[in-house]
């Protein structure tokens, strides 16, 4: 009796090692996706594997993998004989300095990366994960579109994925990084993300590619052209950012990560600082030139308010006639947005009020405050902005501004004409702390336009509408009338600038603010 628990004890050992070996070999291959040659062909284009990624984009060792073993069930054009584990994307969660993230990573390797449907039940399980314990999705993208050979399964795949980037949208950041090629239906589930960034030269997004567009409308593009990293960044905006190579792709989203919340129930994280909150820039008091009409660095003032000069700067190639990114300060994210008179005079136009609009909104959905630096004259006049529709462009900027609850501050520098004074974040707009410098000009139109209508019986006396224009400037250029009505709180120094605003978010952490009741609001889009 003895020997025969003995002989089946030894046969259970045999039986573990065996299933040990086998979970071992199986593991080594699905890590190796679709073969060594096909890796050393994605190396050759200088694009990392889709497992290198994750092991770059995670701190080390803390990757969890889920689904590794799972197959694609089509029957259909001989894919039976086709059944690499993994189906072609890699999924799990992992820490980004020890702060949770769930990741997806398309695997080009694997039947191009193509979307099966259980290609993307395996994204939508991490999804869902993400929505339901908080945490941001990153999803790398590389893969040739939907699986041919699935049919209206691989479209029910990509569907089931929108479903949930809409879901998720404002409950958890979400994160798209192109890394090849997305073109079709997959450009829509990044275009529903927070953030977009691009690879040079090795990614590219198009609905429909060159050959089509060479049939149906006789243009002669490369995919390049149509749509690479340069295209999105600099003419259509649908990028955040390109980045020169994988590695620095990856580097820049573990950066952007460290300013947001891991979820809408969280508040954004604090870091250590090392940078006095009274720290007095002298420089600032001679940063706006004397000549009205000379431009300035706006990045300037942000670097100088903000903790150890950080600036993440979000669409740098796009508008920019206004920035939009992340500082600190004491330690904590503020989402800054800023006109920039180096460009377009600072002016807001379709593309300015656009993508400052989407970063408002994004801050707000996050509990981000929000940093308004204002010089700005005016909207872009001519027919191009009318015709494009600047009216309804503009007024996002404006509805983006007065909808958004999280803590409100604005400084304005110099010029703030007419309209746009308002759109800017201005106290009619419930914003919770207004700053002005000396040198602000608060005035329906600069001195030169309001007097041409003002005075307009003395437009034939040169020295006579020399004299109404100084007396204009000399009551309207400053921003005493502002502050007489209150809609400036306090005339500021500009060499304190960065304590009067750190201690004004001080002042807002624990604003609590409720609109009306709705469904959901109806922005002009």
């Amino acid at each position: 009796m003895a020997q025969d628990t003995r002989h089946s004890g030894a046969q259970k050992g045999h039986a573990m090692k065996d299933i040990l070996q086998e979970l071992s070999e199986r593991r080594g291959a699905a890590r190796l996706g679709g073969g060594q040659k096909r890796l050393d062909s994605q190396l050759a284009k200088g694009k990392l594997s889709a497992r290198e990624r994750i092991e770059l984009l995670l701190d080390e060792e803390s990757f969890e993998e889920y689904d590794m073993f799972v197959t694609h069930r089509c029957t259909d054009f001989g894919m039976e004989n086709q059944k690499p584990a993994g189906d072609g994307v890699v999924t799990g969660w992992g820490t980004i300095n020890g702060r949770m993230v769930y990741v997806y990573s398309q695997d080009f390797t694997v039947l191009g990366g193509s979307v099966s449907a259980t290609h993307a039940k395996k994204i939508c399980k991490i999804m869902d994960m993400a929505m339901q314990n908080g945490a941001p999705v990153i999803g790398m993208n590389d893969s040739g579109g939907a699986r041919i050979q699935e049919g209206v399964d691989s479209l029910g795949g990509y569907g089931e994925i929108f479903q949930r980037n809409i879901m998720a949208s404002g409950v958890v950041p979400q994160i798209s990084m192109i890394m090849g090629p997305c073109a079709g239906g997959a450009v829509y589930s990044p275009a529903m993300t927070d953030f977009i960034f691009m690879v040079k030269d090795t990614s590219y997004m198009f609905v429909t590619g060159p050959d089509v567009v060479k049939t149906v409308t006789n243009e002669q593009v490369t995919a390049e052209e149509l749509g690479g990293a340069s295209t999105h960044t600099k003419k259509s905006s649908v990028a955040d950012a390109a980045f020169e190579n994988d590695v620095e792709a990856i580097a820049e989203v573990r950066r952007l990560i460290d300013f947001l919340p891991l979820s809408n129930r969280q508040k954004p994280p604090v870091r250590p600082f090392f940078d006095d909150v009274a720290r007095v820039e002298t420089s600032l008091d001679t940063l706006v030139p004397d000549n009205p009409n000379q431009p300035y660095d706006m990045k300037e003032l942000i670097t100088k308010i903000a903790d150890e000069g950080d600036f993440y700067e979000i669409q740098a190639d796009f508008a920019g006639n206004i920035l939009t990114g992340f500082i600190r300060l004491e330690g904590q994210t503020v989402g800054v947005v800023a006109n920039q008179p180096l460009v377009l005079a600072g002016v807001l136009d379709i593309d300015s009020s656009r993508k400052a609009a989407r970063f408002v909104r994004f801050c707000d959905a996050f509990e981000i405050p929000i940093l308004s630096l204002v010089d700005v004259p005016g909207f872009l006049p001519g027919t191009t902005q009318e015709y494009r529709g600047v009216i309804k462009h503009g007024a996002k900027l404006l509805f983006a501004y007065g909808e958004a609850t999280v803590p409100k501050v604005t400084l304005i520098t110099r010029k703030a004409y007419g309209g746009a004074y308002v759109v800017m974040a201005s106290k009619h707009l419930q914003a919770d702390v207004n700053y002005a410098w000396p040198t602000a000009e608060i005035a329906v139109m600069g001195a030169k336009g309001a007097t041409e209508i003002i005075h307009r019986a003395d437009m034939a006396d040169a020295d006579k509408i020399a004299q109404h224009e100084a007396d204009y400037n000399e009551r309207f250029a400053n921003p005493f009338v502002a502050a007489e009505r209150g809609f400036v709180d306090e005339v500021i120094q500009p060499r304190s600038t960065r304590k009067r605003i750190s201690r004004a978010f001080a002042a807002l952490r624990s604003k609590k603010q409720t609109m009306p009741w709705k469904k959901h609001n109806n922005i002009p889009l």
